[in-house]
């Protein structure tokens, strides 16, 4: 239910732009996705927003202050919204990010015109900058190593 944004093709995003700065493939969820199963992600203090998705179209960003209060079995896409939390892939990046920061938001979904999601704008804690697609897998690559250090290690 929820994985990886599906495969979509090259971007060929002008220099400087939010397309360019996304995050490719980000973590989303299906309409189905429930109160609990949205907590559950949020346990990662790197998650920021919930994407949730149908068929490509992004149907609502849910962040953790939308789930309070909220029934465990409820859908979350009825609790996101869509204002304020999506940004187009040809708006400038510095512009955007100076945005965030002054926002207080960490993260933005990128959309086309016809809002399906194209990726995410992931701004780093320091507000310097974006989060990169390679800096995303070492992250994850360190992660699941954390999870399973014995594996590559030999025994005496």
């Amino acid at each position: 239910m929820i994985g990886p944004a599906p495969e979509r093709p090259g971007t060929g995003w002008a220099p400087g732009s939010t397309g360019e700065a996304m995050i490719a493939h980000p973590r989303t969820c299906g309409r189905t996705t429930t109160v609990h199963q949205a907590r559950e992600v949020f346990r990662d203090d790197h998650v920021h927003a919930l994407l949730v998705v149908d068929r490509g179209v992004l149907l609502a960003v849910v962040e953790r202050g939308d789930l309070a209060g909220r029934p465990a079995a409820a859908p979350v896409r009825w609790l996101g919204t869509l204002a304020g939390r999506t940004v187009a892939p040809t708006a400038p990046a510095t512009a955007t990010r100076d945005r965030m920061r002054a926002e207080g938001r960490r993260r933005l979904a990128v959309v086309d015109g016809h809002g399906r999601l194209l990726g995410l704008l992931c701004l780093k804690r320091s507000g310097a900058g974006f989060c990169t697609n390679e800096g995303v897998r070492a992250r994850a690559a360190e992660r699941a190593a954390r999870r399973s250090p014995h594996i590559g290690a030999t025994r005496p």
